[in-house]
């Protein structure tokens, strides 16, 4: 549930264009300052980031998805306009600083869409808090590290601060240093990230954790393996047999795999949202050959 670098495409949006949000602030949270956004009206929807981006990254999306909903946007630990701090990083914890902050903003249960890394965070939300989530959106988001195909781990292997000198032309550096509290914690944050990923993890045990309705999207040119993408939709119930004539053994979860789509530029895709709020809506209707 974490990404190879870049994980960011270089049509990511600059935080300038992005309209001001309807309300905005800081929560400290298990020692970290979170960074939230609030915008648009209805059925609240939290948006977790991926590595080395932040709830920028979305930009291209929010017009639609604020027509119907009401988005929660977060900076993850260490990333846009949230300081890295110096707490161990993790999705676990991630995962009870989010509850803690949805708890602080009066968000009793949430819908929740997450991009890689924060899938990971998503995920672990969903598993260690099942209360607050209604739905769940995994985005490019697999189960374990060996998911990955075996060139994505030796890149993530290679990530640490002396990328740094390399990195200061991408998006990810240019986002980073627009909004950042300390810009110059970058490196720390190359890092920060590469140790974590290094770590490796396997969450199949907690994959039936998951009560809430799940939506798993990837793209046909994801860093994931098909064979890994299809076992995680059959370890959430789904795939396992024909749905039946009249939808009987339909599970309650989906799979969904966007053509013409890698890793790096799902999250601007305009399907995603097109995918994906049907399934947020709770719109399980489909035509019947009558």
């Amino acid at each position: 549930m974490t990404s190879s670098l870049p994980a960011v495409a270089d049509s990511q949006p600059a935080a300038s264009t992005v309209q001001a949000p309807d309300k905005s602030g800081r929560l400290a949270i298990n020692g970290i300052n979170y960074y939230y956004e609030v915008r648009g009206k209805g059925e609240p929807l939290l948006l977790l980031h991926g590595g080395l981006g932040s709830g920028d990254m979305f930009a291209p999306l929010l017009p639609t998805l604020t027509k119907q909903r009401r988005v929660v946007l977060v900076d993850l630990q260490g990333h846009g306009r949230t300081e890295l701090g110096t707490r161990k990083f993790s999705l676990e914890a991630m995962g009870d600083d989010m509850n803690g902050l949805l708890q602080k903003l009066g968000y009793q249960q949430i819908d929740v869409l997450g991009y890689s890394m924060g899938g990971g965070v998503g995920f672990r939300l969903a598993v260690q808090h099942p209360q607050r989530v209604r739905r769940l959106v995994l985005v490019s988001a697999g189960y374990a590290s060996d998911g990955f195909y075996p060139e994505i781990l030796a890149q993530q292997g290679q990530v640490n601060a002396e990328a740094f000198q390399y990195m200061k032309d991408t998006p990810m550096y240019k986002g980073y240093v627009a909004v950042a509290p300390k810009p110059d914690d970058f490196p720390r944050l190359l890092d920060t990230i590469g140790d974590f990923m290094k770590q490796g993890y396997d969450y199949e045990a907690d994959v039936a954790k998951l009560k809430m309705p799940v939506m798993l999207v990837f793209g046909d040119s994801d860093m994931y393996r098909p064979e890994h993408v299809i076992k995680f939709y059959q370890l959430l119930g789904g795939g396992l047999k024909d749905a039946g004539w009249m939808r009987e053994h339909l599970s309650q979860n989906r799979l969904a795999i966007l053509p013409n789509h890698t890793h790096y530029d799902i999250f601007l895709a305009p399907e995603l949202v097109s995918t994906t709020l049907p399934f947020l809506n709770g719109d399980t209707k489909a035509s019947a050959w009558q």
